[in-house]
């Protein structure tokens, strides 16, 4: 079992089964998948993405410059950031959402002792808007704000049970991996499942990432404990 976890949510994650947007519905799903970890004294820590909405790449050029795109991106995990906590405390899961970029009039501002302290009370603790930079991914950000919160894991959650040698949605011979290198992760040009630099980041600092299915029941939860599940990239 880990001490805390930094669990990464993709927007797209968080519009079900709409084309864009936020579904509440989804969003209380997680809510019951993360009560079992939170009951069992891990700490969760949650960094949210927010291609639901808009990513910075989809927007840039035609006049807005490239800065712009990527901050308006950052405004997309913001909102999820605030409309998770408030599914999530509603559903009786403790939750606090901070953002890396100062909007106090929206929400409290990301700082470590913070954070921490939302931890030490029970809370779950969602972080948005990235690193607060433009250029970066919310992959790395998860990586960065994990080596700041000292998480033990990092698991990051996505449509398929774990990384494959090929895309399994295209590929009906594609094969599973149990265990990958950082390396292998790197290296291997077919592998797309998380951001180059957040697996280079995560390989120099030696924090494991998994990656599994969210929508599995209990996925979550046996993650959090250490079973062996999806995909363990170390």
């Amino acid at each position: 079992m880990y001490k805390r976890i930094l669990l990464k949510l993709s927007g797209e994650q968080l519009q079900g089964n709409k084309s864009s947007g936020f579904d509440a519905e989804r969003a209380r799903w997680i809510a019951e998948q993360i009560k079992p970890v939170l009951a069992t004294g891990t700490q969760v820590v949650i960094m949210v993405g927010g291609g639901n909405y808009v990513r910075g790449n989809q927007i840039a050029g035609n006049g807005i410059q490239p800065v712009s795109a990527h901050n308006i991106g950052m405004l997309s995990t913001l909102m999820n950031a605030i409309a998770l906590s408030d599914i999530f405390n509603d559903d009786g899961l403790p939750t606090r959402p901070l953002s890396t970029v100062e909007v106090n009039q929206f929400i409290d501002h990301y700082t470590f002792r913070r954070a921490l302290s939302h931890l030490e009370k029970g809370r779950v603790v969602i972080v948005g808007c990235g690193t607060g930079r433009p250029f970066l991914t919310t992959d790395t950000a998860a990586l960065n704000l994990a080596l700041e919160m000292q998480c033990n894991v990092v698991i990051k959650t996505t449509k398929v049970d774990g990384v494959y040698d090929k895309d399994p949605t295209k590929f009906s011979d594609a094969v599973k991996y149990d265990k990958l290198s950082y390396h292998d992760a790197l290296n291997n040009p077919d592998i797309a499942v998380m951001d180059k630099a957040a697996i280079g980041l995560a390989m120099d600092e030696h924090i494991p990432v998994l990656i599994c299915d969210l929508l599995t029941s209990g996925n979550i939860a046996k993650a959090a404990s250490g079973e062996q599940i999806g995909t363990l990239i170390s």
